[in-house]
């Protein structure tokens, strides 16, 4: 296999299979409510095909956060799309039970909607990125107009929180897209982009033993896993996290921030 070159036709070809795999499964929403439904019927899902995809990925974009050190015993939990003032609040007392911190990476019109949550999210020690202002893939946007919702979203967490935007480095982009320009105007605003090494589609609510069985058979040391408790997926994710973290815990996993995983990578 030819190396990819991400400035030319390889890099069409990965990311085409993203938008195929990933954007495609994602509800069109206003705000943080989706105008369509989170789990559509479709006739196969693409969960099997994400860990065929990280490593390509993982080696074509070497700047990007998608693991931690594979000789450490460390993986980061992190969520997507919230607060929601349900969804969340019930998860941070799963986190609380098990002493786990995590990582969120916000939706600015969520916070706006939610300060409250995000207050309490921040207050018991997560780390916080940003996720942009609306869920609109990065590619698709103007660099003006993504600067603009970068900053907003810094800004709206900053309100809610209280605490120093320049902590507020850490960026993934919705859907997982992002092209050679977004990644150089990222590094250019001094942003850090995260993406992952498990994605157990969530989302589209297989079910917890399924997304549960999706984690297991995919973890290892410095996974960044990502799971969701925003309008799409939340409505499982308590439970599912309820399941995993004590199971991930007797296999001699430590959870860590992504502020730590950058450290471990």
């Amino acid at each position: 296999m030819r190396p990819l070159n991400p400035d030319k036709g390889g890099f069409s070809s990965v990311i085409g299979l993203c938008q195929n795999v990933m954007g495609k499964t994602r509800p069109y929403r206003i705000g943080c409510i989706p105008i369509s439904p989170c789990s559509p019927s479709y006739p196969m899902q693409f969960a099997p095909l994400y860990p065929l995809l990280y490593p390509i990925l993982q080696t074509v974009f070497p700047d990007c956060l998608w693991s931690g050190s594979p000789q450490s015993r460390t993986i980061a939990l992190t969520f997507d799309d919230g607060p929601h003032p349900q969804y969340t609040p019930h998860l941070l007392q799963v986190l609380e039970r098990y002493d786990v911190k995590a990582s969120f990476f916000w939706l600015g019109t969520c916070v706006k909607s939610a300060p409250n949550v995000a207050r309490e999210v921040y207050a018991q020690g997560h780390w916080i990125g940003l996720h942009g202002y609306h869920h609109h893939s990065f590619p698709l946007l103007t660099p003006d107009t993504l600067k603009q919702s970068l900053e907003k979203t810094q800004a709206t967490i900053t309100q809610a929180c209280g605490l120093n935007s320049d902590r507020l480095r850490d960026v993934r982009p919705p859907n997982g897209l992002f092209t050679p320009q977004t990644l150089r105007l990222l590094h250019q605003w001094h942003y850090r982009p995260v993406m992952w090494s498990v994605v157990p589609e969530d989302w589209v609510r297989p079910g917890t033993s399924v997304v549960v069985r999706r984690v297991l058979q995919q973890v290892q040391n410095g996974s960044l896993l990502v799971l969701h408790d925003g309008y799409c997926g939340g409505e499982d994710v308590t439970q599912t996290t309820a399941v995993l973290i004590p199971i991930l815990l007797n296999q001699g996993f430590n959870f860590v921030t992504i502020d730590q995983l950058w450290q471990l990578k």
